[in-house]
């Protein structure tokens, strides 16, 4: 068998090349245009490329009239200090670029500050630095309104319940009037099966015809009450099956309803019982 040859750990020239399909050309090139603050190295009708010094990357655009999906994540820059993370923010806001900041996130073993932005055929671009590298668990990662919101427009009505808040019996909400509904760990502390279940036709009543709902919780192989978890798991006191979840929702009137993430490895395990994030995206129907 011939020996693997391993690549040095640097080597001079070498850029990372990444090839995105996008919707419209126009669009992507004046995206990446202040993205990178840099004009195309090259451009055609149908292909444009960007070859970038810092960090070193030749990125193109292929007008494919399809984006998104498959196994592709997000991207992201990995900056060296916080300063150089908010003038890169700064940049881009003042260009027109809208970004969503976290700070302190637990992500990928390790505590990050970060923004992100999306581009025009929604690919996330994640820009941070870290804070603590060493972390002994996996965290949460990022949030579900980052992945998943950019095509609300600025003017779109959100409501939105977060795990640590008193779950209202009615949502201050007319009917027909929610662009969307994020329920964030609304699950995840004991809750009869009678309130689940009028949660949820709140965030139903609420929702405009075709609005989204988007769950975010905590899920296991099945479900574990009073878990003790630590780090970012402490505030939470139940932990849904994922089957069940999907479940709660199927017996609903939404529609398209498809798990948008799952996480593995999982966030934690105990008891023998894997919990993953798990990021549910459904539709209210159109009449």
């Amino acid at each position: 068998m011939t020996p693997i040859t391993k690549l040095p750990s640097a080597i001079p020239g070498v850029r990372f090349h990444i090839s995105l399909n996008v919707t419209n050309l126009d669009r992507s090139v004046q995206f990446y245009q202040i993205l990178f603050d840099s004009h195309p190295a090259k451009r055609r009708d149908d292909y444009a490329k960007f070859e970038v010094n810092d960090p070193p990357l030749v990125l193109s655009l292929e007008p494919n009239g399809k984006s998104g999906g498959g196994t592709l994540n997000h991207l992201g820059l990995r900056l060296a200090t916080p300063r150089q993370l908010v003038a890169a923010q700064e940049r881009l806001e003042r260009c027109g670029i809208r970004s969503q900041r976290e700070e302190g996130v637990e992500c990928c073993y390790a505590k990050q500050t970060k923004f992100w932005v999306h581009d025009p055929d929604n690919t996330l671009w994640e820009f941070y630095t870290l804070d603590d590298d060493s972390l002994d668990h996996r965290g949460a990662g990022q949030s579900l309104e980052v992945m998943t919101n950019s095509t609300l427009p600025e003017d779109a009505v959100v409501w939105e319940h977060r795990l640590g808040t008193t779950v209202p019996v009615r949502i201050d909400a007319c009917d027909n009037s929610v662009d969307e509904v994020r329920l964030r760990g609304s699950f995840n502390v004991p809750m009869p099966a009678e309130d689940r279940n009028r949660l949820l036709q709140e965030s139903i009543r609420a929702l405009k015809p075709g609005g989204r709902l988007l769950l975010r919780m905590l899920s296991g192989e099945k479900e574990h009450a009073n878990p003790s978890l630590s780090g970012s798991g402490a505030p939470v006191k139940f932990v849904p099956s994922k089957d069940d979840l999907m479940q709660l929702v199927s017996n609903s009137s939404l529609t398209g309803i498809r798990i948008l993430k799952y996480d593995d490895p999982p966030c934690f395990m105990h008891d023998g019982i894997t919990m993953r994030e798990t990021h549910i995206e459904s539709f209210k129907k159109v009449d």
